[in-house]
């Protein structure tokens, strides 16, 4: 099973952001992990991705709405470095955001200029940024939510 639907890594997601942010990642969560997975995953009408914690970190899950958002589809965009959905010039500011978020564990009303697959530039608003944080402490990467633009 991949993490797209995989309801162990959604509890992860959804934990952590609950942790941090103090609200649920989905509003009014329906059924099992499995079905909350399935859904965010698939019509969420907002974008997820998290990356891992390499030395450069590369993308990990991105569910539909990411994925259309940076013109990738399941297989590309989990081979990519994630410093690659930021241009050169744009990747000193992520990396501060990044280091933000390791400091205070998520940050909020963050915006940032990223760029899709096709070199299309887009800018995201009111973007949530957390660290995965398991039960145990253990730090598993990072993940962002926003609206698609």
């Amino acid at each position: 099973m991949t993490l797209a639907v995989d309801p162990v890594f959604y509890q992860l997601l959804a934990g952590a952001y609950a942790r941090f942010v103090g609200k649920a990642l989905i509003a009014e969560p329906a059924g099992d992990a499995a079905a909350q997975a399935a859904w965010l995953y698939e019509r969420a009408p907002f974008c997820v991705l998290a990356h891992n914690t390499a030395a450069d970190p590369m993308f990990i899950y991105a569910n539909r709405a990411g994925q259309k958002c940076f013109e990738y589809d399941w297989d590309e965009i989990v081979q990519v470095p994630s410093r690659l959905s930021a241009e050169a010039p744009d990747r000193a500011e992520r990396q501060r955001l990044l280091d933000a978020v390791t400091n205070h564990g998520f940050i909020s009303n963050y915006r940032g200029l990223r760029i899709a697959k096709s070199g299309r530039k887009f800018w995201i608003d009111d973007a949530v940024v957390w660290q995965l944080i398991d039960e145990d402490g253990k730090l598993r990467g990072t993940a962002a939510t926003f609206r698609a633009p």
